[in-house]
């Protein structure tokens, strides 16, 4: 481990032990959970900025929610881990689904890596649906573009009414929904919800097909 991370480790232990600080003694996983979420999107929104100081800062934000974590789960009078057994647990994950460089698997095209990464997936997952794995607390927007790339790399004929919309027309049906005292969210969310619905009835009814690909080289490195 590196002299950083042990450092902030140590501190972490510190605030947490007798003595310590008895805000950070008194939080729990659910009571950081709106930290992480929070913590992440700032980053985002330094990535977007692109200012590299703000960057590093946020990036330092989401490893302390990581940390803070890991040292709660330290504690745990069951099922205890820490620090150090989820980066090897990762790294184990990361093993596992790249063969092509860990193992003597060709790699072959960017077509057979994102199908074998959702195959082993799958597999390691005990997934039944290629809509497991998204997180039904995830906003809405991006949930329903998850749901939908999904469907689309499955190659699922989903029999959908929404249509395609652009920013500007977003904008505006929130503009609506607004105007109309309609909740822009939860009415996105029970669109996407019943497009699921349906996309699964596909999924049901095209059983026996070839593994499931996602083509984004973005990866759901943790789920």
């Amino acid at each position: 481990m590196s002299d950083g991370v042990s450092r902030l480790v140590q501190v972490m232990d510190r605030l947490r032990s007798p003595g310590g600080c008895p805000w950070d003694a008194d939080q729990t996983h659910a009571s950081l959970a709106p930290y992480a979420l929070e913590e992440t999107y700032e980053l985002l929104e330094a990535i977007e900025s692109g200012d590299r100081t703000d960057l590093r800062e946020e990036l330092g934000d989401v490893l302390l929610q990581v940390v803070f974590h890991a040292r709660v789960a330290q504690e745990h009078p069951d099922a205890p881990f820490d620090l150090n057994d989820i980066a090897h647990g990762i790294a184990d994950k990361l093993v596992e689904r790249h063969p092509h460089v860990f193992g003597e698997v060709e790699a072959g095209s960017l077509e057979d890596l994102h199908a074998r990464w959702e195959r082993i997936k799958k597999e390691t997952k005990a997934r039944e649906s290629v809509m497991d794995g998204i997180p039904v607390a995830q906003p809405a927007l991006a949930r329903a573009q998850k749901v939908i790339s999904r469907a689309s790399r499955a190659g699922l004929e989903v029999r959908d009414e929404a249509g395609v919309g652009l920013g500007q027309q977003l904008f505006a049906l929130v503009a609506r929904a607004q105007a109309e005292g309609v909740d822009a969210e939860a009415a996105l969310r029970e669109a996407t919800r019943a497009y699921e619905s349906a996309a699964r009835e596909a999924e049901s009814a095209s059983a026996g097909s070839e593994p499931v690909t996602e083509g984004s080289p973005t990866r759901d490195l943790g789920r």
